[in-house]
């Protein structure tokens, strides 16, 4: 059994990435597009707001393609802890209670492909970049 799960582990890692980053894309089709569900406001390039969809929606891109993983889920797990700590944090401290628990598990979901890589279905593996 080992072997079966050891052997499929690069491939679960890509449909995680995947998975994940739509997702977190869908946060930033919100935010600019207006879907999948209606934007809570009006779209603003130059605000943190702003800032944070284009990041949500081409940063997720990125790393659903699986490409330059590494780098993009640094910059988005640091978003993520961001926006935790600005958004969600100062209304109480348990994530349930302040509706932090999404931004905490994609900070860390996008944490772990710093370090893991985008899985054998990425770009970066068809590029040769590790």
């Amino acid at each position: 059994m080992d072997t079966f799960l050891n052997a499929w582990r690069p491939r679960v890692l890509s449909l995680v990435r995947m998975v994940s980053a739509f997702l977190f894309m869908q946060h930033g089709g919100q935010k600019i597009l207006g879907f999948p569900a209606p934007a809570r406001g009006e779209f603003e390039l130059f605000s943190l707001i702003g800032a944070a969809g284009v990041l949500e929606l081409f940063g997720g891109a990125l790393l659903l393609a699986g490409l330059y993983t590494r780098p993009v889920a640094f910059v988005l797990s640091g978003q993520m802890a961001f926006a935790y700590f600005i958004a969600h944090h100062p209304q109480g401290f348990w994530p349930l209670n302040n509706g932090g628990e999404l931004a905490i598990m994609f900070c860390f979901v996008f944490f772990y492909l710093v370090f893991a890589g985008g899985g054998s279905w990425s770009l970066d593996r068809v590029q040769g970049r590790r």
